[in-house]
């Protein structure tokens, strides 16, 4: 016999943690068989020690001030504990990468700027639905008709820079 423990993933709200996170149900369960690891004494919830121990293998090395803030931070009910759905948030904040809105413009600035080939500060509704049907070729006309009237609200067919990163921004 094996004495190798197997892991059950019972009781987890797999969608719940997915919609508060971004983590996928693969990373939830590699992150409950984390979880479990350093829940040793089998009570569902790690210590501001079990913390410590986490980060420090993660790579970390948080003074007790930073600990304490983190510690805070994570644990919404504030028993002091940390919940499973707790652990998921930690590690959501190093697995789930979003980029900061200054990268994301610099990078929505440099595409808008290969699409202006003439450097007018906009481009045309014609080249936006280029680059949409480019992006989804599954789109029929009208849908793309669609898309364009919703982007172009006033009518005039170009689109600024302000613009295009407001309809690229938004989710």
């Amino acid at each position: 016999m094996s004495s190798q423990k197997t892991e059950t993933f019972e009781g987890i709200d797999f969608e719940g943690i997915t919609e508060m996170t971004s983590l996928e149900t693969d990373e939830i369960k590699v992150l409950k068989i984390c979880f479990n690891m350093f829940d040793v004494k089998n009570v569902a919830f790690l210590s501001s020690n079990d913390l410590d121990d986490i980060l420090r293998g993660m790579g970390f090395r948080p003074s007790k001030e930073e600990l304490k803030d983190i510690l805070e931070e994570i644990d919404e009910d504030g028993s002091g504990e940390i919940e499973f759905v707790e652990f998921c948030q930690l590690c959501a904040k190093f697995l789930v990468e979003e980029p900061d809105e200054d990268t994301m413009k610099a990078e929505l600035k440099e595409a808008f700027r290969i699409y202006d080939k003439n450097a007018n500060g906009y481009i045309t509704t014609d080249q936006l639905r280029e680059i949409i049907s480019e992006l989804d070729q599954r789109l029929t006309t009208e849908d793309l008709d669609g898309i364009i009237e919703e982007i172009d609200e006033d009518g005039s067919g170009t689109m600024d820079f302000d613009e295009f990163c407001g309809m690229m921004m938004s989710k």
